[in-house]
């Protein structure tokens, strides 16, 4: 289990999930952040702190189709190399040290909602 962050995060990168992350691993993005799944613990921290309620356990999101898109964008943000940039994210092992990404997914990018 691990959690996702959906398309209610896009262009409100408050910010309170990252600070309330006991194991840093939400990543910002250029337009939104995003939970690494394979750093993520499950503490449910970040579901609580979100003031738009954009943060889901990953059982749930599978069955709302429109936050499941959000749990392989997840992966496609950290296991595929992103535009402008040399090499994926992959598991650096935290967001403090890897810095802000500066970039997003395609359907992110794209996203006009």
């Amino acid at each position: 289990m691990t959690y996702v962050i959906g398309a209610d995060c896009i262009d409100e990168l408050d910010r309170s999930c990252i600070d309330v992350c006991p194991v840093d691993c939400i990543y910002e993005g250029d337009r939104k952040s995003y939970i690494n799944p394979d750093e993520c613990i499950d503490c449910g921290a970040c579901e609580v702190e979100c003031p738009v309620s954009a943060i889901s356990v990953d059982r749930l999101a599978r069955t709302i189709p429109e936050k499941a898109v959000h749990l392989e964008d997840a992966r496609t943000f950290f296991d595929t190399v992103l535009p402008g940039r040399a090499e994926p994210i992959g598991k650096p092992g935290g967001a403090g040290r890897y810095g802000e990404i500066g970039v997003d997914t395609p359907l992110v990018a794209a996203f006009d909602g």
